[in-house]
């Protein structure tokens, strides 16, 4: 497994992407693929030896409170600690913070071996880099070396806590409250109280502080709140403040998942006893905008676990079809003993819906990466502007195509194993379950497809999606090879042209987004067949033939059967855009 997934990474990262160009960059001035390169050895490292050996153990074992403090299991703890311990966390950091400045990209590599070993390992570890790059960026000094430096230095870990038990997604529907209180050191101070719910990683034994990022609304002086998105203001709460003393906030329970058990989900209550301690990150406000940096690097990172665990599916599945021994092949009835089922025609089938799946969802999430490394760093604003909008663009797809992708493929995965699939002694039953919690995290594939169809399609006029579709005709047309599967995607790109203008000149933007789900699936499917073009052609280059077969098979086999779906999957969209919407009641009804 190992090799496998670290072969694909490389291929991916310096054959297909070319990801040394970014070291032509003044940010990243010095840095090689022998840097990198350590530093993926060094993960890749601790994530087989360390992290994987906890991974059924973290799954039994859950985590649970003991007197008001959530304790790890105790191996996931210790694994936890080896890669604090190594610094990995830092990898994206500003050395001017104390990290290593990276690349995005090639954190994200190393994030998926992580995420393939033990997914619920890597949500403490996701959650923090995001947390803490979100307090670099918009934090005051006083409040990075109060907040974002214990965590650089691996003696806190941080949350998000958006969520509530009865608004969920509703995010400008908060009911935790921010008081003003005196402004300080770490700049405007509040007491804050409310209750959040499904807060991963909301607290833990791993380290001795936990900084959460907490959305409230600001009381006015009059007592009143402002509605909606507008009001949102975002908070550091941490569960230790500067002096050492315990803020106001406790766990009031742990939800118990059927996935990620070794993550705690909490459901933290701020301010029982008077109010938790608060600063105020940004201006008040402005807590939406600044989370929704955290929170698209964290739909990133689903897309990626997404993606991983399906290629660990693929490959546990790959090498138990080659061991397992029953049947003969319908092509080979006369065979006289029992064949490896990676004989049988369907097996094989399965197979290359894995590798396709997996393969594909692997190199989108890298692919945002690179994207968002752009968007960071390019020298040109005009080139910063241009790769933001392609991956605001992308970000949905990125975050659910591997989400929903995923779970096919682990089905399969489980489908190959026959009845051992089903128990607990293969590790496909587990990453299945694990795998079903990424369609509703960090935003669900319904919000993921209002988002794509009504901001970034319909709001914009389709101006970022005709800019993605001059983008594939010219690397299409460009390109060498898989002529077949071109001349395809060019057709593709026409019509998706077509349909744009179809939902633009249609008039009711409400209408359109009641079947947003089907229009997210087809650009998936459309994104990651011309993905799967860019694989094949730059896999004619690799020094390994059989490898760069492969790669041609497994796009032939997206478009022979998967691309001929999208049409399908819009079919709502274009053909009974009315039928969902005017559906009687009763028809769903209890």
């Amino acid at each position: 497994m190992t090799k496998a997934l670290r072969r694909e990474i490389d291929f991916m990262l310096y054959d297909w992407l070319g990801v040394e160009r970014l070291s032509e960059l003044p940010d990243f001035e010095g840095q090689d693929r022998s840097d990198w390169d350590a530093f993926l050895d060094l993960s890749g490292e601790i994530a087989w030896n360390e992290l994987l050996p906890c991974y059924k153990a973290a799954d039994r074992e859950e985590p649970w409170l003991d007197d008001g403090q959530v304790r790890v299991q105790p191996q996931l703890a210790q694994a936890l600690r080896v890669y604090l311990d190594a610094g990995l966390h830092q990898a994206t950091a500003r050395p001017d913070v104390g990290g290593m400045g990276l690349p995005f990209t090639i954190a994200t590599a190393a994030t998926a071996e992580v995420m393939a070993a033990n997914v619920a390992g890597s949500g403490f570890i996701m959650l923090s880099v995001a947390n803490t790059r979100l307090l670099t960026d918009h934090g005051t000094p006083a409040q990075i070396a109060a907040f974002a430096r214990p965590q650089l230095e691996g003696n806190a870990l941080g949350t998000m806590c958006l969520s509530e038990p009865d608004t969920g997604s509703s995010l400008g529907d908060v009911t935790t409250r921010a008081y003003p209180e005196d402004d300080d050191e770490l700049g405007p101070r509040y007491r804050l109280s409310g209750r959040k719910m499904w807060i991963s990683g909301g607290d833990q034994d791993v380290t001795g502080n936990v900084i959460h990022l907490v959305l409230a609304k600001v009381v006015q002086p009059d007592g009143s709140v402002i509605p909606g998105a507008k009001g949102t203001t975002l908070f550091i709460v941490p569960k230790l403040l500067p002096g050492g003393e315990r803020n106001d906030l406790f766990v009031a329970g742990l939800n118990h998942k059927m996935g990620y058990r070794g993550t705690p989900n909490c459901l933290l209550n701020f301010g029982e006893n008077g109010g938790a301690t608060a600063w105020r990150l940004g201006a008040e406000g402005d807590g939406l905008r600044i989370m929704f940096d955290m929170m698209n690097e964290a739909r990133v990172n689903v897309g990626l676990s997404g993606a991983a665990m399906a290629y660990r599916g693929f490959d546990l599945a790959r090498q138990y079809a080659q061991e397992r021994v029953q049947g003969r092949s319908v092509l080979d009835r006369a065979a006289e003993r029992p064949v490896p089922i990676i004989r049988h025609p369907d097996v094989r089938r399965m197979l290359l819906v894995q590798k396709a799946i997996a393969e594909g969802a692997l190199a989108l999430c890298l692919k945002g990466a690179f994207l968002k490394d752009a968007v960071s760093h390019a020298p040109e604003e005009a080139e910063r502007r241009r790769m933001h909008d392609l991956l605001s663009l992308l970000t949905p797809v990125i975050k659910s195509w591997p989400s929903e992708q995923g779970l096919v493929a682990l089905h399969h995965a489980i489908q190959v194993h026959g009845g051992y699939g089903y128990t607990r002694d293969f590790d496909v039953e587990q990453l299945y379950r694990d795998s079903r919690l990424n369609p509703i995290h960090e935003g669900t594939t319904g919000i993921q497809a209002i988002d794509l169809l009504g901001r970034k399609i319909l709001s914009e006029k389709g101006e970022s999606l005709t800019a993605l579709l001059e983008l594939i005709r010219h690397e299409t047309r460009t390109g060498q090879g898989m002529e077949g599967e071109a001349a395809t995607l060019l057709e593709l790109c026409d019509w998706f042209e077509e349909v744009a203008a179809f939902l633009l000149r249609g008039g009711s933007k409400g209408l359109a987004l009641a079947n947003a789900t089907g229009f997210l699936e087809g650009v998936g499917h459309f994104v990651v067949a011309w993905i799967w073009l860019a694989l094949a052609r730059a896999a004619d280059a690799h020094p390994d033939p059989e490898f760069a077969e492969e790669k041609r098979w497994t796009c032939r086999y997206f478009y022979a059967a998967e691309v001929p779906r999208i049409r399908s999957m819009m079919a709502l969209l274009v053909s009974a855009p009315r039928l969902v919407a005017e559906l009687p009641d009763h028809v769903v009804s209890p």
